[in-house]
């Protein structure tokens, strides 16, 4: 099967079947509103990041042509799905205001500047950025019994997989060709870890709730209550060895060291990255 072909089988925002909704049913939940609409703002502005990628993998057109070709335009028919979900679920919500107020601030942190010193080490964070993704959208699938939305989100962790192994066999070409050991390697991903929850979410987080629950938006007592219940719901629904995998994989370790420290990276992951 040649890659056009499948490309061409790749889901389209028309194959997904919004009328078959439970709009009642699923209106009620505010934890499953905050969670659609924060991915739809990062998911709709990830041609800032696209750009800011291209730039700095300017010369390799292998790399350059699959993050035009596949990622961005994959990257914002997430964002077009979820904002048509939020659309057809909850109509009264003036989703373009809120993603614009959102997008002044949210450019501010997509940078070229703001990315890692060697493009090896750049590629092992977006191995963790896309690790964060697929855990995001698999703990989504699995904390919704709405058909729909499981879909939607099965679909997206899918290709946030499927991004994380072009971004992981480009970063072994450039790990050799840089020659960068474990323990820079390491330095990336610790440090991207901690960050996952990072300026992203709660720029996100704070644009939707200014423009749904002003009231809300101005308690931040209340406000933290509502981010942690939506970290709640995401920490109880992922499945901890995969996304521990998924982060440890461009270290290469043997399998013996990896058993090892397996256990003291899942304390790490429960309270830093999942609090």
């Amino acid at each position: 099967m040649t890659a056009r072909h499948e490309e061409k089988k790749h889901w389209a925002v028309e194959d997904i079947d919004f009328a078959r909704i439970d709009t009642a049913h699923v209106r009620k939940d505010e934890n499953l509103f905050y969670l659609v609409a924060c991915a739809s703002f990062i998911e709709s502005g990830s041609d800032l990041y696209t750009h800011n990628l291209v730039e700095y993998y300017r010369g390799d057109d292998e790399v350059e042509s699959w993050l035009r070709e596949q990622w961005e335009r994959e990257e914002l028919q997430h964002g077009a799905a979820l904002r048509a979900y939020v659309a057809y679920v909850w109509p009264e919500f003036d989703w373009e205001r809120a993603y614009q107020s959102f997008l002044d601030e949210y450019s501010q942190y997509c940078k070229v500047e703001l990315l890692e010193p060697t493009r090896a080490q750049e590629l092992a964070a977006r191995c963790v950025v896309e690790t964060g993704t697929a855990t995001y959208y698999r703990a989504l699938a699995r904390a919704t019994d709405e058909p729909v939305l499981k879909q939607l989100a099965g679909l997206i962790a899918n290709d946030e997989v499927n991004h994380y192994k072009h971004f992981y066999q480009y970063f072994r070409r450039y790990r050799t060709l840089e020659k960068i050991g474990r323990s820079r390697v390491l330095g990336t991903l610790g440090r991207r870890t901690l960050e996952l929850k990072n300026e992203d979410a709660d720029c996100a987080i704070r644009h939707v709730v200014k423009v749904h629950r002003p009231d809300l938006a101005a308690d931040p007592a209340r406000l933290k209550e509502l981010t942690s219940q939506m970290s709640r719901t995401v920490r109880i629904n992922l499945k901890p060895e995969t996304t521990i995998k998924m982060i440890m994989r461009p270290l290469e370790l043997p399998v013996m060291v990896q058993n090892m420290i397996e256990f003291p990276i899942r304390q790490f992951m429960q309270h830093v990255l999942l609090r």
